[in-house]
């Protein structure tokens, strides 16, 4: 009898497993629900460079969840996971680890250029359809830029023009437009973004006739830069170059003007939002790059919404680009879905970026977008100036 109980309850025991098995089984499944696709917002939301990033997140975010409340892409809702990778190359490869075990199908990231290098090297390995609003450095799509051969990382595109694009333009606006002959340049040493915009200058300035009088430099972290400007004002330079980011900007306009140098100044497009970091008289005149022309019928309804939904105006234009990011992903996935396909497979991800590459002039709401053999945007500049203590766009140039 005791023999006959124990193997009723051998056999209940093991009947209970294997129904527990199934349910959590049936359970695990049923939380990746075919109404949704996964992808991914890796940037920098804290730290130092906070102020880049935000901006990028609350842009991504706010696209995906208009396009939801719109009924999302093939009647499926867009799950937007969020990684904060602290503007860290380290951090965003295992953010992309922790959104690939999380099933994603593509990635919105990251936002300053180091951290999207590594970000970009390691989504080319698996072909995750990547894009940036931000990141400008030519290593963010080639393996090697000096290398005319180098691999393309084929999976990796970006809303905003390249680094060296923005030194050529640099160099061109300061001798047609401001009549410049002597440049002084002050430059981020170890910065992708900053080198190379001074190398996209340094291959121009002997076309335009431009002499480089003084060229000093700063390691990140720094905050003291008179001995470095002290030695720009003694060359009286006609015209001084800022490939940096705004925070760092406006301490050197500041440290500038103190000794003595009224010479104009031009910066990139790091320097978006620099009349919170340096006084408007010292300020005055400054001319920097952008993508984005703020007040401009094509960003009005964005900024707008953005001031609806976060309450403030829109920082920067890392904002509108990374609208535009989203933008140009959204129509990369609605092409894989119009194939059947299903999301986080291979040839859904292809699919994404197959559809990405072949876009013609699909409208943003700051330009058009086509894209050319290295993934990146032909479009226009915008010279954005700062007047009385304001940035107004100005031209295209």
């Amino acid at each position: 009898m005791k023999k006959t109980m124990f193997v009723v309850l051998t056999v209940c025991v093991l009947l209970a497993c294997v129904l527990t098995g199934c349910s959590k089984k049936s359970s695990d499944s049923s939380s990746k629900t075919p109404d949704t696709i996964t992808i991914a917002f890796i940037g920098n939301t804290t730290g130092d460079y906070a102020m880049y990033g935000v901006p990028v997140r609350n842009s991504v975010k706010m696209y995906f969840d208009k396009l939801n409340a719109a009924g999302g892409i093939n009647g499926k809702q867009i799950v937007l996971l969020e990684y904060d990778d602290k503007a860290d190359g380290v951090e965003a490869v295992n953010a992309l680890n922790l959104a690939v075990d999380k099933g994603a199908t593509a990635i919105i990231g990251s936002v300053l250029t180091g951290a999207t290098i590594a970000l970009s090297d390691a989504t080319y390995e698996i072909n995750m359809p990547e894009i940036t609003a931000s990141a400008t450095s030519p290593k963010v799509t080639v393996m090697d830029p000096d290398d005319p051969k180098s691999e393309v990382k084929t999976n990796v595109f970006r809303t905003c023009f390249l680094d060296p694009f923005q030194g050529e333009k640099m160099a061109e606006y300061a001798a047609k437009v401001l009549g410049a002959k002597n440049v002084a340049i002050f430059y981020e040493n170890g910065s992708d973004y900053s080198e190379a915009i001074v190398q996209g200058f340094d291959s121009k300035k002997n076309n335009y006739g431009l002499n480089v009088v003084a060229k000093e430099a700063f390691s990140a972290g720094d905050v003291d830069y008179k001995a470095q400007m002290t030695n720009i004002a003694a060359k009286n330079p006609d015209v001084v170059l800022m490939p940096i980011y705004y925070g760092e900007a406006g301490l050197a306009i500041t440290a500038l003007r103190a000794q003595g140098c009224q010479a104009p100044i031009i910066g990139g497009d790091g320097f978006g939002s620099v009349v919170n970091y340096a006084s408007a008289e010292d300020l005055e005149g400054t001319v920097y790059m952008s993508g984005y022309a703020a007040g401009t019928p094509s960003v009005a309804q964005f900024e707008k919404d953005y001031k609806a939904t976060y309450g403030e105006d829109v920082p920067n234009m890392f904002a509108p680009l990374a609208w535009d990011a989203s933008m140009v992903m959204a129509k990369g996935i609605e092409a894989a879905e119009k194939k059947g396909l299903k999301a986080g497979t291979p040839e859904y991800k292809q699919a994404v970026i197959d559809a990405i590459k072949g876009m013609k002039g699909v409208e943003g709401i700051t330009g058009s977008y086509t894209f050319n053999s290295t993934n990146d945007p032909v479009k226009s500049v915008a010279l954005i100036k700062i007047e009385n203590g304001k940035e107004a766009f100005s031209d295209f140039f």
